[in-house]
């Protein structure tokens, strides 16, 4: 699905020669590594603060603690994402409230966030998913007419571009109250190993965040707030430096081979391609995601493994239907289209070295067993 080898072997090195300095200088932890990947992130963001952590998911647990929701505080997300959108409200005690996506882009349906708003509602979180932003234009007005805190999870689309309808654009995770984003390997911008960082323009916000990723503390063994242990370590942080300039490019290539996928199924009634909304720069494809129609969907799956071509199914079981997040509040006639998507999503190879060929083979085989 990814080739984080064929990436590696251009900034090759670069990222040794980094990694060896940092463990020559054995500033392992918020090391200069850390501080440049920082401010760098700031000023490729267009945003006041970046604040680095240990993983994606700490990411968005931290940026919920640092807005001071309490137990019981509803939070509204997408039904269609992964767990850890809702792991992290359920892990502080917060009611998560899950609603349906859009059929054509798979981001959180606006109006069902409307209907979902209860006097309880304290926030929202809306999922950039698959590289796609959300409807943030919508999302903001709802949060401004109802005092709501927006809380991006940008985790897969960092380098994504969003244009507001007055034509202004902004990068995804700089548009909200506070935003959470990964670096886990296979991201657009990605470690070798767990990371992840929260961004905001609230200097107090941002404040209260840097003390909750270091256990509560300004001063050493002073905890004035109650922490965690969430630090991005300074190799990791010396990779993302040797990546960064190279976001934008990673991105581009991205788009590149999503074109060459697009172009290779428009004629195909059976295969959906992705929906892009707005400019080209809105979509950076962390994900190249199909719909599959009347075909059996796992049946393509099994035969792209037999013939070495790697797929996923981004998400098999909606988070409503899974063990951990069932609710009696759920009703299944609220979840149509995350209930057909589960159906008939498929994802394909999609990162910065695909070439000709290899798309060729995955889209001919793709094309050869839906029509067969």
């Amino acid at each position: 699905m990814v080739d984080l080898k064929g990436q590696y072997e251009e900034i090759k090195d670069e990222v040794n020669a980094s990694v060896i300095n940092v463990i020559e200088s054995t500033a392992f932890i918020n090391g200069p590594e850390v501080h440049n990947f920082q401010k760098s992130l700031e000023n490729y963001l267009g945003v006041k603060h970046v604040i680095p952590c240990a993983n994606g998911t700490d990411a968005l647990q931290i940026a919920m603690m640092g807005l001071g929701l309490k137990p019981g505080d509803e939070v509204i997300t997408a039904d269609f994402t992964f767990a850890a959108t809702v792991e992290v409200i359920a892990l502080l005690q917060l009611t998560p409230v899950l609603v349906d996506v859009e059929p054509d882009t798979f981001n959180i349906d606006v109006d069902a966030v409307k209907k979902a708003i209860t006097p309880k509602t304290k926030a929202i979180v809306p999922v950039h998913l698959f590289g796609q932003c959300a409807n943030m234009d919508a999302i903001m007005e709802i949060a401004e007419a109802y005092n709501l805190y927006v809380i991006e999870d940008n985790a897969q689309a960092i380098g994504a571009t969003y244009t507001s309808k007055d034509g202004t654009k902004t990068k995804a995770g700089a548009i909200s109250h506070v935003a959470s984003t990964s670096f886990f390997p296979s991201k657009n911008l990605g470690c070798y190993g767990d990371g992840g960082a929260i961004f905001t323009n609230d200097d107090d916000l941002a404040h209260t965040i840097r003390g909750i990723v270091n256990h509560g503390m300004y001063k050493r063994y002073h905890h004035d707030v109650v922490g965690v242990n969430s630090r991005l370590d300074s190799i990791q942080a010396a990779v993302l430096n040797a990546k960064l300039p190279r976001l934008d490019n990673y991105c581009d290539k991205r788009i590149a081979a999503a074109n060459k996928y697009d172009d290779a199924f428009k004629d195909q009634e059976r295969i959906i391609t992705p929906f892009r909304e707005g400019g080209n720069d809105n979509h950076v494809f962390h994900q190249y995601t199909l719909k599959i129609k009347d075909a059996d969907r796992d049946a393509l799956a099994e035969h792209l493994n037999e013939k070495g071509i790697p797929c996923g199914v981004y998400y098999p079981i909606p988070l409503h239907n899974q063990k951990a997040y069932q609710d009696a509040r759920y009703n299944e006639a609220d979840f149509p289209v995350t209930n057909q998507l589960v159906k008939e999503v498929i994802s394909l190879p999609m990162h910065t070295e695909l070439d000709d060929e290899q798309i060729e083979f995955i889209t001919q085989t793709i094309i050869a067993f839906v029509n067969g």
